[in-house]
């Protein structure tokens, strides 16, 4: 394929990509109707710099160590699966009654871009996603590194354009969600699948 065949066709896997409702999804409607568009939009910038993490670890080789070591890959995963269940837990068993007062003094709350980037870093599933996928839009005889930045910078793009989609979305709507009994119900919902995500990232295997 051409280059220009090579980058439709990656847009076009990453685009299905992102559009698949995942972890990532949940984080940003979840912030978006509870904590308002301003810290939704830190925790997608979050998620988005993890990605840009692992396109580094994979374009300078740690991310195909995670790929043949099972150790790193379980310490990776492990590590993971606990800092999910724990966000998951906080929102299940501590669910909020309203905005934090916080917020509604016009200070920031939770970090929410650490929060979002740390779930992504964490993650070893995406890092063996980008080693098996990226190469494969990779022209050969191209430079590597340029290559890896490229497309992983693709991907970004792509999920700051849906998660602003996402939070778009929430704002008509805003006044209704962010009434104590959704509020409520949204950070419960959002924990069970934390709480879900976690337990399945930490007894998958490759």
């Amino acid at each position: 394929m051409s280059i220009a065949d090579n980058l439709l066709a990656f847009t076009l896997a990453a685009t299905l990509l992102t559009l698949t409702p995942g972890l990532d999804t949940a984080l940003v409607l979840r912030t978006a109707t509870v904590e308002g568009k301003q810290q939704a939009l830190r925790a997608a910038l979050g998620i988005n710099a993890g990605c840009l993490l692992w396109g580094a670890a994979v374009a300078f080789g740690l991310g195909a160590l995670i790929a043949v070591s099972e150790l790193a890959y379980n310490l990776l995963k492990y590590c993971g699966a606990a800092y999910l269940a724990w966000l998951g837990l906080n929102m299940l068993l501590r669910p909020r009654r309203s905005l934090a007062p916080a917020e509604a003094d016009g200070k920031p709350g939770a970090n929410w871009f650490f929060k979002g980037m740390l779930g992504n870093v964490l993650n070893p599933k995406i890092g063996i996603f980008y080693v098996s996928f990226l190469p494969q839009f990779i022209p050969q005889g191209q430079p590597l590194v340029p290559w890896t930045f490229g497309l992983v910078s693709i991907h970004v793009v792509l999920g700051l354009i849906w998660s602003l989609v996402l939070i778009g979305a929430t704002q008509p709507l805003s006044g209704f969600l962010r009434r104590e009994k959704v509020v409520r119900w949204m950070d419960r919902t959002t924990g069970m699948i934390f709480v879900l995500f976690a337990a399945r990232l930490a007894f998958s295997k490759r």
